[in-house]
């Protein structure tokens, strides 16, 4: 056999070995950091790096509001609202509403403005573990996050961990800064009215202001609330 076989097949078992390896490192510790969350707080996240690096650039000083408060200390009305507004089936999927998904395509294809059709259980994914990206590497790795949580977490973990981390305002993260920032009470004391103009603002929350809500969001706002009202109770422990 030829050197430059053997060197060849040297350099393929190393590449094999490389690849075995890494993608054992890779699922351990995605699985581990997944557990971890399932009982640790969320303190921070890629999107609130970024946020921070994005300010320091343009010369602004940083802001990064953020209290991580239990669900139990967030107003039932706030869960509602996300669900009314964001994800109607969040109880009923496993993490992907293909419903909603092939209306967003068929909508998008149509040349109609959409929001998208990601659920909750994925944008929990990519505010927790990724960095925003519109690209199909990212969004595989979303939908890998989004099977992980769902398998590990409960509803009612997904549900805290989102609104304790998702963006509501600039440099504003989570319910309670965001309760704070918005209306000067703690998130347990979120009205139904409060709660559904913060859910109003979220597909675009650096451009709508919940404590001054415009004309939109007061429309957006009064059709969450009727969503609220057929949906009832939202039982996180079922």
């Amino acid at each position: 056999m030829s050197a430059r076989k053997i060197t060849t097949k040297v350099l393929s078992r190393l590449a094999w070995k490389i690849a075995k390896y890494g993608l054992f490192f890779f699922f351990s510790s995605t699985i581990l950091v997944t557990l971890i969350y399932k009982f640790m707080p969320v303190y921070v996240t890629p999107l609130m790096l970024i946020r921070c690096y994005q300010q320091h650039e343009a010369g602004d000083t940083m802001r990064l509001k953020k209290t991580w408060v239990p669900i139990e200390k967030i107003s039932p009305n706030l869960p509602r609202a996300v669900v009314a507004s964001e994800d109607n089936n969040f109880m009923h999927h496993h993490g992907f509403d293909f419903d909603a998904i092939m209306a967003a395509a068929h909508k998008n294809f149509e040349g109609e403005k959409v929001q998208g059709g990601s659920t909750i259980s994925q944008q929990t994914a990519k505010n927790v573990f990724l960095w925003p990206s519109r690209n199909w590497i990212r969004k595989g790795l979303e939908s890998y996050f989004t099977v992980l949580i769902e398998i590990f977490w409960s509803k009612e973990r997904i549900m805290e961990v989102y609104l304790n981390v998702i963006e509501m305002g600039d440099g504003i993260y989570g319910a309670e800064a965001a309760s704070q920032a918005y209306y000067y009470h703690p998130a347990v004391d979120l009205t139904r009215t409060q709660a559904a103009l913060i859910a109003a603002a979220l597909p675009a929350p650096l451009h709508r202001n919940p404590g001054y809500p415009n004309n939109y969001m007061w429309h957006r706002c009064a059709q969450i609330k009727r969503v609220m009202r057929k949906m009832g109770p939202l039982n996180l422990n079922q």
